[in-house]
């Protein structure tokens, strides 16, 4: 019994230890307060997105051109086989195969064509030689009669001039058939001809079409114009061409061959902050496959035109940057990390982002001493905002929330109307530039798709006109 009693009070004993050092070390991380100060120096206002290393230049690895001609219809072509994306290659090695069902059902088509039309051209040829002998026969034997009624004409002139009249008759009648006949030998000559220059035509159409077609199937195995390495092509959605993908006489490309000497990055900047990004603003860059490496670059290109990507709701602007530095260790389809340097300040009083905190829309920060301070704030950062009042350089401020702050006395009342000024000023930018904006949209819509304008005078006729 003494040892279970011994047992009891030593787990109750262990259990209050156990419950006085959990609540005593929250009760002191409670009443551990973070602070910073004040800092002065210059001050960088950056936009930072993510984006996508590609080439700068690239040469297209396609199917045959001969897709595009007229005389074949052939409109999705399957992707049968592809090398694995980052294969190195010479000019000439193998890189895809096309697949060749369609086509083939497609040639044995045309096969069969041609064999008709060549069937049609001897058919035609000898229908013409049979009809053509026969006319011909026909003139001769007109010309037979032609003789014949001549020859009575002139036996009948001691006749009664009856007689000699019903022979010059005769002869005219004969001279007349010959005359008529003979003409249309010519037509029909003519008309054998067109026959027999459009059946040769037709012909020559399928067979021009079975060669393209079986020129085009020697090209379905594509090989490597250049050098290079093998980076998939992408469809209009974004995603990659693999085995399975068609292509199109439209966008025949199944691969590209980047030149790796010049990369850029590709990103998208928010609605928000595309009106920041100007071409020529520098950017710093990180690749996530080497987070120790750090890259400059410069951008090069600023969309007009916003896009909305797969499944995202916001508007984005596709901005280019190029990057500065070359280094084979980067791939196209890389990750960056791009951070758009959009303006530098110097001599700036900065504080955290987590120092700052609103009430009403009026910023204020806990110092210290134990005051809370009105702050008029300027521009910002990823972590970092300017105060342009209410503090100095070296100034102790809290950057949590501390327990008594409803107790705390204010300080910088007299700073509200500044910032309920800049706030106006703001709101009267923002709704300039979006007017801007709507115009400059406007201006560049064609003519047709612009409303016209109402005049006070068109006004007042329209309304005379109201029954």
């Amino acid at each position: 019994m003494k040892k279970r009693n011994v047992w009891i009070i030593s787990i109750v004993v262990v259990s209050l230890l156990a419950v006085y050092y959990i609540f005593g070390a929250s009760r002191k991380e409670k009443k551990v307060v973070l602070e910073t100060q004040v800092k002065q120096g210059p001050f960088e206002i950056l936009v930072t997105v993510t984006g996508e290393l590609q080439a700068a230049r690239s040469q297209n690895i396609t199917g045959p051109v001969e897709l595009r001609s007229r005389n074949l219809r052939l409109n999705n072509i399957r992707i049968q086989d592809l090398v694995p994306e980052g294969t190195v290659v010479k000019e000439g090695d193998y890189v895809a195969t096309l697949d060749r069902s369609e086509a083939d059902n497609q040639l044995k088509d045309i096969m069969d064509e041609v064999e008709k039309a060549e069937s049609n051209f001897n058919k035609t040829r000898l229908d013409t030689t049979i009809l053509l002998r026969n006319l011909r026969d026909e003139l001769i034997n007109l010309r037979f009669s032609m003789e014949e009624a001549r020859i009575k004409l002139e036996q009948s002139k001691y006749e009664p001039p009856a007689t000699i009249r019903q022979a010059q008759i005769d002869l005219e009648k004969a001279e007349r058939n010959y005359e008529q006949a003979r003409k249309n030998y010519f037509l029909k000559e003519q008309q054998a001809k067109e026959d027999m220059s459009l059946s040769a035509v037709e012909l020559a159409r399928a067979r021009r079409r079975m060669q393209e077609m079986q020129s085009v199937l020697e090209k379905f195995i594509i090989r490597a114009p250049a050098d290079g390495m093998v980076i998939y092509a992408r469809e209009w959605s974004g995603e990659k061409r693999k085995v399975g993908s068609t292509i199109s006489p439209w966008d025949l490309t199944v691969a590209t061959l980047p030149d790796l000497t010049s990369m850029i990055s590709k990103t998208y900047v928010n609605e928000i902050d595309i009106s920041k990004v100007k071409p020529g603003q520098p950017v710093r860059i990180t690749v996530d496959a080497f987070p120790e490496k750090k890259y400059t670059g410069v951008v090069i290109e600023v969309a007009n035109i916003g896009e909305q990507l797969p499944n995202t709701d916001a508007k984005v602007f596709e901005v280019i940057i190029k990057v500065n530095e070359f280094d084979p260790i980067l791939r196209p389809s890389m990750t960056t990390g791009n951070a758009i340097r959009i303006a530098r300040l110097e001599n700036v009083l900065f504080v955290p982002l987590e120092a700052i905190f609103s009430d009403d829309s009026i910023p204020y920060v806990f110092r210290k001493n134990g005051t809370k301070q009105i702050v008029v704030l300027g521009e910002t950062n990823e972590n970092e905002v300017i105060v342009e009042q209410g503090l100095k350089a070296g100034d102790r401020i809290l950057l949590s929330k501390p327990d008594n702050a409803a107790k705390m006395k204010t300080e910088g009342t007299e700073l509200i109307p500044v910032i309920l000024q800049k706030a106006r000023e703001k709101k009267e930018r923002e709704e300039a530039l979006r007017k801007s904006e709507v115009e400059s949209t406007y201006r560049q819509m064609p003519d047709t798709t612009r409303k016209p304008s109402v005049t006070g005078k068109d006004r007042r006729q329209r309304m005379r006109a109201r029954p």
